[in-house]
């Protein structure tokens, strides 16, 4: 066999890999997704809670086209299942990607995966936990005399789903921080003379993708600025030193 004739068999095989862990992923998703099928509507009334909360009594939210009942609440249990399956697709594709990768690498690939996912679910969690009830609190309250709070349900869960996506990409701001000075990017010593900087994007970023108030700007960039500190302080502690130079040797020695 020739090396081209190998070349190709072999990338061949590695496109079968990569469709069959493809099909594995979704086969896992959509088999969660049957699963949650049934309590669509219970999982959507638990993400509206933080609203219906909030709401006056008697309060309720409306649907504006027919078949927004139906299909909304078939979104949610699409992506409830998509992040409950979550770590399985990863693992397929780590299992795609690991061999191919050096042991230095896969030490620093492996960490990074597992932290990057379980600080995104984090920021979810706190979007929904935290932010939630202080801007529904705060819509709420400022509605003028004789109007009425009634949200369409599914522009309420586009808007939850750009939450979750605004605090869990800030919560990954210590992942990009370390592959920054790993990959040599950056310093830390740049990254600390950075703070100012950071300091005023963060609350840029917050005013850009949070609700028009203060509270809610706040808890997104100050979470912010907190996990870019975090991320200094654990780049600082896995970045290698740098190598001493050897005194050089004079002639006349």
């Amino acid at each position: 066999m020739t090396e081209e004739a190998s070349g190709i068999q072999e990338f061949v095989s590695h496109l079968v890999e990569l469709r069959t862990r493809l099909i594995r992923a979704v086969v896992v998703v959509f088999g969660v997704f049957v699963v949650l099928l049934p309590f669509a509507n219970r999982l959507y009334t638990w993400l509206a809670l933080p609203l219906l909360s909030k709401m006056p009594a008697g309060g309720h939210m409306i649907a504006t086209e027919v078949t927004t009942p139906f299909f909304v609440p078939m979104k949610v249990a699409g992506l409830v299942a998509f992040l409950l399956a979550l770590p399985y697709v990863l693992s397929q594709i780590w299992g795609f990607v690991a061999p191919g990768l050096y042991d230095h690498e896969k030490r620093l690939a492996f960490p990074l995966i597992v932290s990057s996912t379980a600080l995104f679910y984090i920021g979810m969690a706190f979007a929904y936990f935290a932010v939630f009830p202080f801007a529904f609190g705060f819509f709420a309250n400022t509605a003028p005399q004789g109007v009425e709070m009634m949200t369409d349900i599914d522009k309420y869960l586009s808007f939850v789903i750009s939450m979750f996506l605004a605090f869990g990409l800030a919560f990954e701001t210590p992942v990009a921080v370390v592959l920054l000075v790993k990959l040599g990017v950056l310093s830390v010593v740049q990254l600390r003379s950075a703070r100012r900087y950071v300091v005023v994007a963060a609350f840029v970023l917050g005013a850009v993708f949070t609700p028009p108030d203060a509270v809610s700007q706040t808890m997104l960039a100050v979470p912010l600025w907190l996990l870019y500190e975090v991320g200094i302080l654990v780049a600082s502690r896995v970045t290698p030193k740098p190598r001493e130079t050897l005194p050089t040797v004079s002639e006349g020695s």
